[in-house]
């Protein structure tokens, strides 16, 4: 069967779908408690969730729990279809940033650039040079094809192994290669190096420069007063030195595991039976350091650091910025962040069994905290006092990303809270099966499709079996409804 008459056999099914769901929004107004004014609330669980404020700018449509989802809040506009598709609009910013199957596949489209991304494995970007222009980017479908443009050499193409030209790109100024590992070359700072049957033979060569290898039986390299190096049966005996042309030339000796030796004006370094014992005196940064048998009994004493290692019962290393503390490695760990414009407070354990990040910034005295423990809740407070938690959280210890809490966190999440310091909140158990909001005094909430109360300012409306009985009050004036009929009995007021 083709591709169209799929289609077309579908689409009798989805156009009654999307009438279904107008006709149902259709009746939102008359079913709902509220004025327009006031926002309006429609649910029938699992299938439909209407709610819009206008006060606020905002609106949301749920279809089938949290598998669809169109909201549109002030200038901010985001539709799923979870997991497999996730979109973010800044309309006063204009960018779009689109999720597909997160992190499968990502899209993002600013002013400024235009990009793709698949697993990370193939990206291509295009930068515009001002509004309705383009200029070339890079294209990359590792580990296979790398495609670009360099400012000073021009455009290049790789196809790996087979043949390629990178400019500018991967740490060098140049990558040449014909049928890797058999033949390449790098350039960088004008230093060439050029590769047979990769790594065995190589060679160098620039400006007073040359050298050879046949690895890891012998090689050699040197540069006429910058630098000299060599070494026999890598990595058991190796020798250079470099930095002749500065004020710190640094001479180093291996014969591993030995002895190894770093001599210079600024440091000093020795190792013996390494990782048995190691000393360093590194008068540059004003370090003195003891090691026996690292890493696991180390000391380090200086202006800048000092820490003290004893695994895995204890370590802790201070900097002015603050200092990280190991007890019982790796049951818990505490890292702490010290400056004038923020300051961060972290507790582990067992790296992310359990994990709570505390943040602050003096200037203006806002904080903000996220705590998680696998696979139980997640907590999250914001600076601007929103607070929130919502049980599982199977992942959020270990990965904190936007593309996991929109794409697919909302199909795992039982319950759900937010509240603010001003006593408004809202809840919600099995993706709305049970809610609650409160706002000011106003309060509304659901138990479908037993019962649902909405009460505003004067007025309230108590619903039994989706409005089966109703019961309306509005100041001094009720009316009691049965079987959804459009008249009941009314009482009280004028």
């Amino acid at each position: 069967m083709s591709q169209p008459n799929v289609i077309q056999r579908f689409m009798p099914v989805t156009r009654f779908i999307i009438a279904a769901l107008i006709a149902l929004l259709a009746l939102a107004p008359e079913l709902s408690a509220a004025e327009a004014g006031k926002g309006t609330i429609f649910t029938l669980w699992p299938l439909v969730d209407y709610r819009t404020s206008p006060a606020e700018g905002f609106s949301n449509l749920s279809i089938l729990g949290p598998l669809i989802k169109f909201q549109t809040k002030g200038a901010e506009r985001d539709s799923a279809i979870r997991p497999f598709f996730y979109q973010k609009e800044q309309v006063k910013e204009r960018t779009t940033s689109t999720y597909f199957l997160y992190p499968a596949a990502f899209h993002e489209n600013t002013p400024d650039s235009d990009t793709y991304e698949i697993m990370r494995l193939f990206q291509t970007s295009n930068f515009r040079k001002d509004e309705g222009a383009k200029k070339n980017g890079t294209s990359m479908l590792l580990p296979f094809y790398v495609a670009g443009e360099s400012e000073k050499r021009g455009s290049y193409r790789a196809i790996i192994p087979f043949y390629g030209d990178i400019y500018d790109r991967f740490w060098r100024d140049e990558y040449h290669f014909l049928m890797f590992p058999l033949y390449g070359s790098t350039v960088n700072k004008g230093t060439t190096t050029k590769h047979y049957l990769y790594p065995i033979f190589s060679t160098t060569s620039g400006e007073k420069e040359s050298g050879f290898e046949v690895f890891p039986l012998y090689g050699q390299s040197q540069k006429e007063g910058v630098y000299r190096k060599r070494f026999v049966l890598w990595p058991f005996f190796m020798t250079q030195e470099t930095g002749l042309n500065t004020d710190n030339p640094t001479g180093k000796t291996i014969l591993f595991p030995l002895y190894a030796a770093t001599d210079s004006p600024k440091k000093t370094s020795r190792s013996y039976l390494w990782p048995f014992f190691g000393y360093t005196d590194d008068r540059g940064r004003k370090l003195k350091e003891t090691d026996y048998f690292w890493p696991f009994i180390t000391t380090t004493r200086g202006e800048t650091r000092n820490a003290s290692t004893f695994l895995p019962i204890y370590s802790r290393e201070t900097r002015p910025e603050g200092e990280k503390i190991w007890y019982l490695w790796p049951f818990f760990r505490h890292e702490e962040i010290r400056s004038s414009i923020f300051n961060q407070d972290m507790d582990r354990v067992l790296f992310f069994l359990y994990r709570d990040t505390r943040d602050s910034w003096p200037k203006d005295g806002s904080t903000r905290r996220r705590t998680a423990l696998w696979p139980l809740f997640l907590y999250n407070s914001s600076p601007h006092g929103v607070s929130s938690i919502s049980l599982p959280a199977p992942v959020e210890s270990v990965f904190d990303k936007e593309g996991i809490e929109e794409n697919w966190a909302p199909l795992w999440r039982l319950y759900q809270r937010r509240w603010d310091e001003d006593g408004n909140s809202a809840s919600s158990l099995l993706w709305n099966l049970f809610w609650e909001e409160r706002r000011g005094q106003e309060l509304a909430y659901e138990l479908f499709p037993l019962i649902s109360y909405r009460r505003t300012q004067g007025d309230s409306d108590l619903k039994l079996l989706k409005g089966l009985v109703s019961l309306k009050r509005s100041g001094a004036a009720k009316e009691l409804d049965l079987l959804w009929l459009p008249f009941g009995l009314k009482w009280g007021g004028t």
